[in-house]
């Protein structure tokens, strides 16, 4: 097996190491490196880890950077050829890293490949963050194999063949090394959220492509350190998604998003208001208000980005899939018709 680094990034996340770490422990291959990266937390995680798991490797960073920047200032410090992100709250399975080290092995135009990621409260059904992979709309929207909008299906092996996609879950994505190192990572100013669909479009614009890997399976929980409810999450995923459009789409659907998205995402805000959610539909606001403010960086990144392209990735489903949600279309492969 290549030289593979497991890292975990961890805050404040003494119970998910607990509940969680036993499975990676016990499935891994003993020559896989497990590695825990600490975003500066005031609880008693690393004092855990070094009284139940003492080989385990621990990188102590000064404060929270969010997971973009953690896991950057994390890797810098780890010599691997192939990294395996996987978030403090996913329970692996028997035999889950061998297939997606040997898709990166054996495919040398393949940057990122994901495992099949099912629910750990549900676990018949598709988990949210990545289920089979994932894509996004014309207009940016973000959805997966098995995951539209909040529809999840439940897994009959309906999507159990490997399958390039547009992005791989950042719950559990396995990569390049090299390649993460020559892109600059994740977008450090994304804090969190959508910092990995952004990099899988990046990799897609300089030639390679993205996997999943159904033969991998684990099980997330999801929603470990910001509720799915969370004003400042849906702020994030909001504020992040336009950025990423703005330095990675052509300039066609950037100008489609720049028309259509203003208006569907107010819709969005004014739905909130009428259920009596004022704080998100604030967070939406905030968010538009936050990148029009980020123009001026952000034209920045898209010159470094658009400069340096060599292909357009064909994996952007070119329809809405808040139209097609709305005439019934609730599951991917009916989507996809």
């Amino acid at each position: 097996m290549k030289s593979t680094a497991v890292v975990i990034l961890n805050w404040n996340g003494r119970q998910h190491l607990e509940q969680f770490l036993p499975s990676v422990v016990q499935h891994t291959p003993p020559q896989v490196h497990i590695i825990v990266a600490d975003n500066g937390s005031t609880d008693d995680s690393l004092s855990f880890i070094e009284r139940h798991y003492p080989t385990i490797e621990i990188i102590r960073l000064a404060e929270n950077y969010g997971f973009a920047e953690g896991y950057n200032r994390a890797l810098e410090q780890v010599d691997a050829e192939f990294f395996v992100l996987l978030n403090s709250d996913v329970e692996v399975t028997a035999g889950w890293i061998e297939p997606l080290v040997a898709t990166l092995t054996n495919h040398r135009n393949v940057a990122a490949v994901a495992p099949k990621l099912r629910s750990y409260g549900r676990r018949e059904y598709f988990e949210y963050a990545g289920a089979a992979g994932g894509y996004i709309d014309i207009l940016g929207y973000p959805f997966c194999r098995g995951r539209i909008l909040s529809s999840l299906e439940e897994d009959k092996g309906q999507y159990d063949t490997p399958q390039e996609v547009f992005w791989a879950s950042g719950a559990a994505f396995c990569c390049r090394a090299d390649v993460f190192r020559r892109l600059g990572g994740f977008d450090a100013d994304f804090f969190a959220h959508m910092e990995e669909i952004d990099l899988c479009w990046r990799m897609q614009l300089s030639g390679y492509k993205i996997m999943v890997e159904p033969r991998s399976v684990v099980y997330h929980l999801g929603g470990g350190t910001m509720p799915n409810e969370s004003p400042r999450k849906l702020y994030l995923n909001y504020r992040n998604n336009l950025s990423m459009l703005f330095k990675c789409a052509p300039t066609p659907q950037r100008i489609l998003v720049a028309v259509v998205r203003p208006i569907a995402d107010m819709l969005s805000a004014l739905m909130y208001l009428l259920k009596g959610e004022k704080a998100l539909a604030e967070a939406t606001i905030k968010a538009y208000r936050d990148f029009f403010a980020l123009h001026k960086t952000l034209g920045k990144k898209r010159r470094a980005v658009r400069s340096n392209v060599t292909t357009e990735s064909t994996n952007i489903y070119r329809g809405s899939i808040v139209i097609r949600y709305a005439l019934g279309k609730r599951f991917f492969g009916d989507m996809m018709k």
